[in-house]
This record gives structure tokens, C-alpha cells and sequence, in this order.
């Protein structure tokens, strides 16, 4: 399997749009957004765990990033409820579950080499910081040699100044509706620019995206 692995083409995906497919786990559904393999090599999904659902436990050779977007995540390490952001660097393990449902963004091996922080945020509990302008804040979660993670909440009506992606940009909208001159991108969109791409980016309404960046490079 070789999907949207052509990073030089730029992608706008409505993931509200699309089917959950069933995986080899039962109880686990996914949309897949980047995939390499059948089940393996570098992913990027919606994941959907039903309630009372469990995985068998397995390791990541090449480390797991994820954002849960509704319910509670679990492992034998803790709880990850909605908004959490977690990182398992290559060569963790773990056995995860969802007692009550969840829905995951997940990127699967897909670290930078010599990365291999965990990383644990609940973002409902941490300090939004200002932005470059006004109507703009964002809460750093992740930054690694070119690679930088956050997210960013724009005020409705906040407009951003045209900029250059050096390295690239991946966005999935969490809340609103994210904008550009390209398009109008609502909730649960994923979206990815390519290297040394550009745009004028603004929103109207107010949103808040997940942003990753320099990781392209």
C-alpha cells in the first residue's frame, strides 16, 4: 500500500466524510490519512476504540504521536482523556484500552532520529501563550532539531500574515473553522503543505488546530 506518501502535493482530507474502516483489532476502527504498508511503516489515522475495547499489547519500533480528540485513552501507564497529547518514542510498548470509547489522531513512525522524549500533556490544563498577532495564541507541545509541534487558537476574525512552510505544515483541525486563500477547512480536517509551500492563513469564525512543522526537511 502506498497512500498520499507523496509529500511534495498538497492535501485538504474532511475526515468527517469519510467511512471508519474496520482493523484487525477488534472493536478498533480507523480513517487512514498516510499509510505504507498494510499494517506497518509510517501512518497517520483517525482511530476510533469502541467502548470496552482492548489492544493486545506491542511495541513501536519507530515511536507513536497522539492526540486524543474525544473520550479517555488508557495503558498500564495512565488515563489520556480528550485533549491529550502523548508521545512513545521508538522501541516503547504498551497495552492500551478504552473502558468508556475514544478518538485517537494518531502518526506512527514517523520520529526524527535521536528522538526519544516522553511526552504526557493535558492540554486542558496548560497555559495558552500569545501568539505572533493579535487574536492568536498557541501552546507549544513538542520540538525536536526542525520539528515543532503545537497548538494554535485563533479568536474569530484573527487574520495571519502570508508565511513560507520551511519544512513543510500538517494541521488537523480540533474546533471551528480554519481558513486560507485555498479554502475553508471545519472541524476534523486534516491538511498537509508541502515543503517551502506558502499561504495567508485566517478565521472568521475562530478554531483551534494542531500544527506540526519542519519536519519535511
Amino acid at each position: 500500500m502506498n497512500l498520499n506518501l507523496d509529500r511534495s502535493l498538497a492535501l485538504a482530507i474532511n475526515t468527517t466524510d469519510m467511512a471508519w474502516e474496520e482493523s484487525p483489532s477488534k472493536g478498533v476502527f480507523r480513517k487512514k490519512l498516510e499509510r505504507e504498508g498494510a499494517e506497518s511503516g509510517l501512518t497517520t489515522s483517525v482511530v476510533k476504540y469502541r467502548q470496552g475495547t482492548s489492544f493486545s499489547a506491542h511495541q513501536h519500533p519507530s515511536g507513536e504521536e497522539i492526540f486524543v480528540l474525544e473520550g479517555v485513552f488508557e495503558d498500564e501507564h495512565g488515563k489520556f482523556p480528550k485533549g491529550t497529547y502523548f508521545r512513545n518514542p521508538p522501541g516503547s510498548s504498551h497495552s492500551p484500552k478504552s473502558p468508556e470509547g475514544c478518538e485517537l489522531f494518531v502518526k506512527l513512525n514517523q520520529f526524527q532520529a535521536g528522538d526519544s522524549e516522553f511526552v504526557k500533556i493535558e492540554t486542558a490544563e496548560q497555559e495558552w501563550l500569545p501568539g505572533l498577532v493579535d487574536g492568536l495564541s498557541v501552546m507549544p507541545l513538542h520540538s525536536f532539531g526542525t520539528e515543532h509541534t503545537a497548538l494554535v487558537r485563533w479568536q474569530p476574525g484573527t487574520h495571519f500574515q502570508p508565511h513560507v512552510h520551511a519544512g513543510g505544515e500538517e494541521i488537523f483541525v480540533l474546533d471551528g473553522v480554519f481558513e486560507d486563500e485555498h479554502g475553508t477547512y471545519p472541524k476534523g480536517t486534516w491538511l498537509r503543505s508541502p515543503n517551502y509551500s506558502k499561504h495567508n492563513p485566517f478565521s472568521e469564525q475562530g478554531c483551534i488546530i494542531l500544527v506540526k512543522t519542519g519536519y519535511m526537511l
